[in-house]
């Protein structure tokens, strides 16, 4: 359900891109320090726009390296890491699982099953070092699959459920930002809930799998409404955001939520037009 939550790399400016690869390779680099290769696997842009915001809503500074890697090996690129990054680490590794649980349960494919066993020990671990937040993980994602399950929830309630896992998450201290820091998870949640299924319909109706917009497929209207949920959402996430002290990669942050967020969107309306994008 990650994936959504990137750069619009067309209209960052070089400096900036580098400062968020640095964060990317640092999140990378403390997935296999702590989990191993499968962890690597499991990195995401999406966490890197989390430390980010964590980092600049607390001021707190990384620590530079310059180093190789497999991926790169022909010159050393810029690492940058802080404690945000280790949270990071770990809540990839639970929403990992969770994900591969929740695909094993959906579709009882192989893949998924492997999946879950491969990260459960993993998890595990994570949750010994986040144990309320990798509650609160569990237990909303449970509510979200007995309201799936259930048929009677439509998609705003869905998308409700999920943004409140991600309010959670973005409540990194539990302090005088947590207000605003949920309201913008919240929000962006709810987006990528909407967002994934918007995007995972037709996929989902090929496969007779749920989908909280199965409902409203070839409706006329169906677009507009999509495109105004979407739309809602992130004008929300937008002013929580504008609420946060934020100073450090303001630029970044700023391209991601205003920009980068619509990648997926925009790819998808180019392709139903016979058109082709080059947004990355």
């Amino acid at each position: 359900m990650f994936g959504y939550v990137r750069i619009r790399k067309p209209e960052l400016k070089i400096k900036d891109y580098d400062v968020y690869h640095g964060f990317y390779c640092g999140l990378c680099s403390e997935l296999k320090k702590r989990y191993g290769f499968l962890g690597q696997a499991a990195l995401t842009y999406d966490m890197t726009f989390l430390i980010l915001l964590l980092s600049s809503v607390y001021d707190i500074p990384p620590e530079k390296s310059m180093e190789r890697c497999i991926v790169h090996p022909g010159r050393k690129h810029l690492r940058l890491s802080n404690e945000v990054t280790e949270y990071a680490a770990h809540l990839t590794m639970i929403l990992t699982y969770y994900h591969f649980l929740d695909d094993a349960e959906d579709d009882a494919s192989k893949k998924a099953w492997l999946g879950m066993k491969a990260y459960h020990g993993k998890q595990k671990r994570a949750a010994k070092k986040q144990a309320p937040l990798e509650q609160h993980i569990r237990e909303r994602l449970s509510e979200l699959s007995a309201l799936e399950k259930s048929g009677a929830a439509d998609a705003g309630s869905l998308a409700d459920c999920f943004g409140r896992l991600m309010a959670g998450i973005f409540d990194y201290r539990q302090d005088c930002f947590s207000k605003s820091l949920k309201e913008l998870g919240h929000h962006l949640g709810r987006f990528i809930y909407i967002m994934d299924a918007y995007d995972d319909l037709e996929e989902d109706a090929r496969n007779n799998r749920f989908n909280p917009f199965a409902g409203q497929r070839g409706h006329p209207d169906f677009e507009k409404m999509a495109g105004d949920m979407l739309l809602n959402e992130m004008a929300a996430a937008g002013e929580a955001f504008q609420k946060l002290p934020c100073l450090e990669y303001v630029d970044i942050l700023g391209n991601i939520l205003y920009a980068g967020v619509w990648n997926r969107y925009d790819d998808i309306q180019a392709q139903r037009a016979g058109q082709e994008t080059n947004i990355k």
